[in-house]
């Protein structure tokens, strides 16, 4: 809603349409957020709700509120995607020497109009792909800027202008006639081209003389009043996002949009490129490496403990294959549930665990082999082996399965967490509970199976070096304690209050942060700042940062709102992602990623007007997304009088920073946005025979111009708009 105050907004906009909401199915709260120009109202439902059944829920409650909005204002929702969607950006950049056909170079609004209009269509058509999001650059519009001298000359006013524009851009279709033997369509184009077009229509005809466009107005290509900005290594570029369907697979869609793009680079003008500057992919495949080296090495250490501890090759390999075997029947039990293979889910596995209940079974039943032989010399037959290993079996299968159970009933209160936390660690439950299960099963049936087969009755069950030496170092220990138990208990319970103590000064987290490899910054100003200065601002601090730390790749930036507004900043508000180069390109790859933080935190607050929040590019979406602000910890003061809610809201900050280990404790800025209001004086008004519509609409065109009509270049739509001269705008602005 362009030109509303933040408070208009709540009045007219927020509260109409976050009330209408109540009363939805399965809706647990709705909060909203005002501030100039636009309304976001986040509307949450329970865990488990359909997703496009909530849409039309929320679609059907727009349809009855619609009425009760200013004309002109359109709710729309966001696009069908979640806090993890953003998954893949770029820019849109031409080269140093690229020219146009007409031999000038490309603009920033050239560089938005390529992105729009030919970037945009193809990629969104790719699957998995549910919406573009664009900011930066220009629209490019068509303006009319009337001369008021001319204007008043002419006996005309703003009004006679904007009703001749849309009295002469529109097509006619009249039907068809038919002639002898053939039908002919009839229509009567008349929708403008170009500037000339627009130059030479009429707007009155005074005294027989025919007054144009041209004749009170200057017609030209301009630039929108736009709402947000982006820059890159500290200039201004035009940066798309690619917004992933909820349920996709990130890194397909990433790796398709990336395919995509290449081959939209074969149909862009010759010296424009997009340049891909943050790839899903990379995350995931660092994500991905991370689990098959833990898992990996989880297996290798297992079967490395089994051969040294068994002592017999064949019965470490019947033991370690549990491993892969347990591995499959979880994988078939995670995709049959829809549950995703991530850190969280595969990480929690422990292989140790896992192959517990066939240890003790093999360890059983090559002690009772071994045992037969001993009484028995002649070779076992297969009758007599699958009766001693089924005895041995029998013989363990109480305790290992109430063992296992144990386990697996540990797993199960996680199970009934919900909201964040059962998202975080539901799947890593059954998963695990998963993984007990097929082990659990593999031991009572693959693995006496394979004890049968494989473990031969000849070879002795004699203890290897590794437990005997073991048995040495534990007997005199064991026969200390047992002789010592007063000393052994009460020097346990000593340990356990000091283990207690210790525990209660530890930090404490809901789950340790993942280094998604990247950096964010958050960037604050003072709420009157301008978006140009924001831009200039922004890209200070990208050079900045580019200049002092070579660890950087590249910085991309954005200021205000974009075209979807999922993260609506005013202009004094933007965000950064820094992007590094791999480890082994730093200075000195040893550097904790922590420091360098630090490091550049110390080097952009030394800059000027701005404060910084440093986060991660998924966690600052998630905070914001989840609780509506960028922090991790947040305290929201509710009441009715702005003043009050302010002052206490100081004083919660103040307690805030008196906490050890609290950082970057502020209070949100709600005030100081600088708003020129125009009182209207109805009896002066009056006196000049003007309504209250007449002088708003005149404003209106003087400062933000008001549209009047498209201008089509085949697939290609642009805005005209009817305002004031640069100028004259500059004067009634100072």
């Amino acid at each position: 809603a362009k030109g509303l105050s933040p408070l208009e907004i709540e009045q007219r906009i927020t509260f109409p349409l976050e009330t209408g909401m109540a009363g939805l199915p399965n809706l647990v709260k709705t909060r909203s957020l005002s501030q100039y120009g636009i309304s976001l109202i986040t509307i949450i439902f329970e865990d488990g709700v359909d997703i496009y059944f909530a849409r039309r829920l929320v679609s059907e409650r727009l349809q009855e509120i619609k009425g009760k909005l200013p004309p002109g204002v359109e709710p729309v929702m966001g696009p069908i995607s979640t806090g993890l969607g953003e998954i893949f950006m770029w820019t849109v950049e031409a080269e140093p020497n690229a020219t146009k056909p007409d031999g000038s170079a490309y603009t920033i609004t050239d560089l938005r109009t390529i992105q729009d209009w030919i970037i945009r269509p193809q990629l969104r058509n790719t699957p998995g792909v549910t919406e573009i999001n664009t900011i930066g650059g220009y629209d490019k519009q068509f303006h009319i800027t009337p001369d008021p001298y001319r204007l008043i000359a002419n006996g005309l006013t703003f009004s006679d202008v904007l009703t001749a524009l849309n009295a002469n851009n529109a097509n006619v279709g009249a039907g068809y006639i038919e002639g002898s033997a053939g039908q002919f369509l009839v229509r009567a184009p008349g929708q403008v081209a170009n500037l000339d077009d627009i130059s030479n229509i009429l707007v009155k005809n005074i005294k027989g003389i025919p007054i144009l466009i041209r004749d009170v107005a200057d017609v030209h290509l301009g630039k929108e009043l736009r709402t947000g900005a982006a820059t890159k290594d500290g200039y201004e570029t035009v940066l798309g996002t690619v917004f992933m369907l909820m349920g996709e697979n990130s890194r397909v869609v990433a790796q398709r949009a990336q395919k995509k793009l290449e081959e939209i680079n074969r149909t862009l003008p010759q010296g424009v490129t997009a340049k891909p500057i943050y790839n899903r992919t990379t995350l995931v495949d660092k994500t991905i490496s991370t689990v098959w080296i833990s898992l990996t090495e989880g297996a290798i250490l297992v079967i490395v403990v089994l051969f040294l501890f068994l002592g017999n090759v064949r019965a470490a390999l019947i033991t370690a294959a549990v491993i892969p075997l347990s591995m499959l029947f979880t994988a078939t039990g995670m995709v049959t549930n829809r549950l995703s293979a991530n850190l969280m889910s595969l990480g929690a596995i422990d292989f140790g665990i896992i192959v517990d209940g066939a240890v003790v079974i093999v360890e059983n039943c090559a002690r009772k082999l071994s045992e037969a032989r001993n009484e028995r010399p002649a070779t076992l037959s297969l009758k007599e082996r699958i009766a001693i290993i089924q005895e041995a079996s029998q013989e363990v299968r109480r305790p290992m399965l109430f063992g296992e159970l144990i386990i697996m009933i540990v797993y199960i209160p996680i199970l009934t967490l919900s909201g964040v936390e059962g998202k975080m660690f539901v799947p890593m439950a059954l998963t695990m509970l998963l993984a007990l299960t097929g082990a659990l099963l593999l031991s009572f049936t693959f693995v006496p199976a394979a004890v049968t087969v494989f473990l031969s009755s000849q070879k002795s069950h004699d203890e290897n070096v590794v437990s005997r030496v073991a048995k040495k170092l534990y007997s005199p220990v064991l026969e200390f304690s047992l002789n010592h138990r007063a000393l052994v208990l009460s020097s346990a319970a000593v340990l356990i209050l000091v283990s207690l103590v210790t525990v209660t000064r530890m930090g404490r987290e809901f789950i340790p942060g993942l280094d998604e490899g990247d950096i964010a910054i958050h960037t604050l100003r003072i709420p009157e700042t301008s978006l140009s200065q924001s831009v200039e601002l922004q890209s200070l601090v990208s050079r900045t940062i580019m200049d002092n730390f070579p660890q950087v790749q590249a910085v991309t930036g954005r200021v205000g709102t974009s075209e979807i507004a999922t993260e609506p900043h005013p202009p004094s508000i933007g965000d950064k992602i820094v992007l590094l180069k791999p480890r082994h390109l730093w200075p000195d790859p040893d550097l904790p990623k922590v420091e360098l933080v630090k490091q550049m935190e110390k080097v952009v607050n030394q800059l000027p007007g701005t404060n910084f929040e440093f986060s991660q590019p998924i966690r600052m979406r998630f905070n914001h997304l989840l609780a509506g602000v960028l922090s991790d910890v947040a305290v929201k003061v509710f009441g009715d009088d702005m003043e009050v809610m302010l002052d206490k809201a100081q004083e919660v900050s103040e307690l805030l920073g008196q906490i050890p280990g609290a950082t970057h404790v502020r209070v949100e800025q709600v005030t100081g946005l600088p708003i020129l209001t125009i009182q209207l004086k109805r009896a002066e008004m009056a006196r000049y025979g003007l309504n209250v519509g007449d002088v708003q609409d005149i404003i209106e065109i003087a400062v933000g111009g008001k549209n009047a009509g498209l201008v089509f270049e085949g697939d290609r739509r642009f805005d005209i708009v009817v305002r004031l001269p640069e100028t004259m705008r500059t004067d009634v602005e100072a």
